[in-house]
Protein backbone atom coordinates (compact mmCIF):
# COMPACT_ATOMS: atom_id res chain seq x y z
CA UNK A 1 0.00 0.00 0.00
CA UNK A 2 2.98 2.36 0.98
CA UNK A 3 4.19 1.71 -2.67
CA UNK A 4 0.87 3.00 -4.36
CA UNK A 5 0.68 6.71 -2.25
CA UNK A 6 3.32 8.47 -3.89
CA UNK A 7 1.84 7.36 -7.19
CA UNK A 8 -1.54 8.24 -6.24
CA UNK A 9 0.19 11.61 -5.47
CA UNK A 10 1.53 12.21 -8.52
CA UNK A 11 -1.59 11.34 -10.87
CA UNK A 12 -3.66 13.60 -8.34
CA UNK A 13 -0.93 16.57 -9.66
CA UNK A 14 -1.13 15.52 -13.07
CA UNK A 15 -5.19 15.70 -13.20
CA UNK A 16 -5.16 18.99 -11.14
CA UNK A 17 -2.40 20.28 -13.33
CA UNK A 18 -4.37 18.95 -16.76
CA UNK A 19 -7.91 20.54 -15.50
CA UNK A 20 -6.33 23.85 -14.47
CA UNK A 21 -4.76 24.20 -17.82
CA UNK A 22 -8.15 23.16 -19.60
CA UNK A 23 -9.99 25.71 -17.29
CA UNK A 24 -7.44 28.70 -17.84
CA UNK A 25 -8.30 28.31 -22.14
CA UNK A 26 -12.30 28.24 -21.33
CA UNK A 27 -12.48 31.45 -18.93
CA UNK A 28 -10.42 33.60 -21.09
CA UNK A 29 -12.87 36.51 -22.15
CA UNK A 30 -13.10 38.44 -25.43
CA UNK A 31 -10.38 41.04 -26.44
CA UNK A 32 -11.53 43.85 -27.81
CA UNK A 33 -10.68 45.17 -31.04
CA UNK A 34 -7.93 48.12 -30.93
CA UNK A 35 -7.12 50.12 -33.62
CA UNK A 36 -3.09 51.79 -33.32
CA UNK A 37 -2.34 54.75 -34.66
CA UNK A 38 0.92 53.39 -37.18
CA UNK A 39 2.41 56.66 -36.02
CA UNK A 40 2.83 55.68 -32.56
CA UNK A 41 4.88 52.62 -32.78
CA UNK A 42 7.30 54.15 -35.27
CA UNK A 43 10.51 56.24 -34.01
CA UNK A 44 11.10 59.40 -35.06
CA UNK A 45 14.91 59.85 -35.69
CA UNK A 46 17.21 62.11 -37.92
CA UNK A 47 20.62 60.61 -39.87
CA UNK A 48 23.39 62.97 -40.85
CA UNK A 49 24.64 62.67 -44.33
CA UNK A 50 27.99 63.03 -45.40
CA UNK A 51 30.38 62.43 -48.54
CA UNK A 52 33.08 60.12 -47.81
CA UNK A 53 36.04 60.26 -49.51
CA UNK A 54 35.87 57.15 -51.32
CA UNK A 55 33.77 56.19 -54.39
CA UNK A 56 31.07 54.34 -52.39
CA UNK A 57 28.91 57.78 -51.92
CA UNK A 58 27.64 58.60 -48.74
CA UNK A 59 27.50 57.45 -45.32
CA UNK A 60 24.86 58.39 -42.50
CA UNK A 61 24.99 58.64 -39.00
CA UNK A 62 22.42 58.80 -36.25
CA UNK A 63 22.59 62.58 -34.54
CA UNK A 64 19.56 62.36 -32.64
CA UNK A 65 15.63 60.70 -32.21
CA UNK A 66 12.15 61.92 -30.71
CA UNK A 67 13.98 61.19 -27.05
CA UNK A 68 16.18 64.23 -27.72
CA UNK A 69 13.19 66.37 -28.69
CA UNK A 70 11.76 68.02 -25.79
CA UNK A 71 8.95 69.74 -27.56
CA UNK A 72 8.06 71.13 -30.88
CA UNK A 73 5.79 74.60 -31.45
CA UNK A 74 4.18 73.14 -34.67
CA UNK A 75 3.11 77.11 -35.14
CA UNK A 76 6.37 78.72 -36.00
CA UNK A 77 8.07 75.16 -35.97
CA UNK A 78 11.19 75.60 -33.57
CA UNK A 79 12.45 72.14 -32.12
CA UNK A 80 12.98 72.25 -28.79
CA UNK A 81 16.63 69.27 -27.66
CA UNK A 82 17.46 68.61 -24.52
CA UNK A 83 20.90 68.71 -23.19
CA UNK A 84 23.17 66.26 -25.21
CA UNK A 85 26.83 65.40 -24.44
CA UNK A 86 28.03 68.24 -27.45
CA UNK A 87 26.38 70.85 -28.48
CA UNK A 88 24.12 69.78 -31.18
CA UNK A 89 24.75 72.55 -33.82
CA UNK A 90 28.29 71.42 -33.55
CA UNK A 91 27.21 67.74 -33.84
CA UNK A 92 24.83 69.27 -37.00
CA UNK A 93 27.81 71.42 -38.52
CA UNK A 94 29.85 68.26 -40.23
CA UNK A 95 26.69 67.11 -42.01
CA UNK A 96 26.05 68.23 -45.36
CA UNK A 97 22.59 67.18 -45.00
CA UNK A 98 19.75 65.73 -42.36
CA UNK A 99 18.02 62.86 -43.04
CA UNK A 100 14.61 62.56 -41.21
CA UNK A 101 13.20 59.15 -41.01
CA UNK A 102 9.63 58.09 -39.41
CA UNK A 103 10.75 54.01 -38.71
CA UNK A 104 12.55 52.69 -41.36
CA UNK A 105 11.39 54.86 -43.59
CA UNK A 106 12.64 58.17 -44.89
CA UNK A 107 10.16 61.34 -44.40
CA UNK A 108 12.24 64.26 -45.68
CA UNK A 109 15.60 65.85 -45.94
CA UNK A 110 17.01 68.83 -44.58
CA UNK A 111 19.65 70.93 -44.86
CA UNK A 112 21.72 72.73 -42.00
CA UNK A 113 21.77 75.81 -42.00
CA UNK A 114 23.14 78.59 -38.96
CA UNK A 115 22.78 82.44 -38.85
CA UNK A 116 26.17 82.86 -40.64
CA UNK A 117 25.71 80.82 -43.56
CA UNK A 118 25.38 83.07 -46.62
CA UNK A 119 23.85 80.80 -49.25
CA UNK A 120 20.38 80.42 -50.83
CA UNK A 121 18.13 77.22 -49.76
CA UNK A 122 15.28 76.99 -51.17
CA UNK A 123 14.42 73.66 -50.04
CA UNK A 124 13.74 72.22 -46.12
CA UNK A 125 16.07 73.33 -44.16
CA UNK A 126 16.62 73.22 -40.05
CA UNK A 127 18.04 76.77 -39.12
CA UNK A 128 20.30 77.46 -36.34
CA UNK A 129 19.78 80.70 -35.03
CA UNK A 130 21.80 82.06 -32.81
CA UNK A 131 21.73 85.52 -33.49
CA UNK A 132 17.78 86.14 -32.07
CA UNK A 133 18.64 84.86 -28.66
CA UNK A 134 22.91 84.90 -28.54
CA UNK A 135 22.55 82.84 -24.68
CA UNK A 136 20.59 80.15 -26.19
CA UNK A 137 20.29 78.82 -29.62
CA UNK A 138 17.12 77.72 -31.67
CA UNK A 139 16.70 75.17 -34.12
CA UNK A 140 13.93 75.50 -36.74
CA UNK A 141 12.25 73.59 -39.72
CA UNK A 142 12.00 76.68 -42.64
CA UNK A 143 11.13 75.95 -45.88
CA UNK A 144 14.00 78.31 -47.14
CA UNK A 145 16.89 79.89 -46.08
CA UNK A 146 17.16 83.05 -45.61
CA UNK A 147 12.74 83.36 -45.12
CA UNK A 148 13.14 86.47 -47.37
CA UNK A 149 12.92 84.29 -50.36
CA UNK A 150 10.04 82.33 -49.14
CA UNK A 151 8.27 83.87 -51.64
CA UNK A 152 10.13 82.31 -54.73
CA UNK A 153 8.57 79.54 -57.09
CA UNK A 154 10.84 76.97 -56.17
CA UNK A 155 10.27 76.90 -52.71
CA UNK A 156 6.42 77.53 -52.63
CA UNK A 157 7.00 73.96 -55.11
CA UNK A 158 9.03 72.30 -52.54
CA UNK A 159 6.54 74.21 -49.20
CA UNK A 160 2.84 72.12 -51.28
CA UNK A 161 5.74 68.87 -51.49
CA UNK A 162 6.74 68.75 -47.64
CA UNK A 163 3.19 69.68 -46.19
CA UNK A 164 1.86 66.00 -45.89
CA UNK A 165 5.47 65.17 -44.79
CA UNK A 166 5.69 67.96 -42.28
CA UNK A 167 2.58 67.16 -41.16
CA UNK A 168 2.97 63.23 -40.29
CA UNK A 169 6.15 64.84 -38.59
CA UNK A 170 3.93 66.94 -36.37
CA UNK A 171 1.60 64.52 -35.80
CA UNK A 172 4.13 61.83 -34.68
CA UNK A 173 5.45 64.13 -32.00
CA UNK A 174 2.17 65.10 -30.96
CA UNK A 175 1.06 61.13 -30.20
CA UNK A 176 4.08 61.61 -28.24
CA UNK A 177 3.42 64.26 -26.31
CA UNK A 178 5.41 66.79 -27.82
CA UNK A 179 3.73 69.70 -29.50
CA UNK A 180 3.82 72.82 -27.77
CA UNK A 181 0.69 74.31 -27.30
Amino acid sequence: MRQFKPLAWMMAIAIAGTMTACSIDSYEPEKPILIIDPVENKLLAACGVSESETRSGSYEQLLFTEHDIEWYDATTREIKFREMHKPLYEILGTFRQIKFYLGGKELFMANFVCDWDSRLYTGLVLHYDIITDPYQGHYFLQDCYPLPFFDLDEVQTNVRENAEKLELFTHCLESKGKVKK
